[in-house]
């Protein structure tokens, strides 16, 4: 997910490798959701700084649900359109859940790093 470098788009943030994943699963603990949906989810929850763009996006969902975490089903969108409607499964539930601990752990030791410590100032 390059970030364009002109106009809107040069405060976007890339995302750490890895991080996607848990960005769809976190979306769809709401809910299930088409693909566009679930990137603009993402989109606007990020206040427009990370944006999924569709080659990465799409790959994404097929791997996730390869791996046992996501199913899909065709339904019609609300504006007459067939889409493929994603959701979790209950070891996507549970991946998630992994996930979200593995980043809250990870934060904070990246926040540690990046923070002065007292005893080195």
């Amino acid at each position: 997910m390059p970030a364009k470098r002109s106009g809107g788009y040069q405060n976007r943030i890339e995302l750490l490798q890895g991080t996607l994943d848990m960005l769809i699963l976190n979306t769809l603990s709401l809910g299930p959701q088409h693909g566009y949906g679930i990137s603009q989810a993402i989109r606007s929850g990020s206040s427009d700084l990370l944006q999924v763009e569709t080659g990465s996006l799409y790959p994404a969902l097929h791997r996730l649900e390869k791996n046992g975490w996501l199913k899909s089903a065709w339904k019609q969108t609300d504006n007459k359109q067939r889409a493929k409607y994603y959701g979790l499964t209950a070891a996507g539930r549970r991946r998630l859940a992994d996930e979200q601990n593995r980043w809250h752990q990870m934060t904070a030791a990246i926040a540690a790093l990046m923070s002065p410590r007292l005893d080195e100032v």
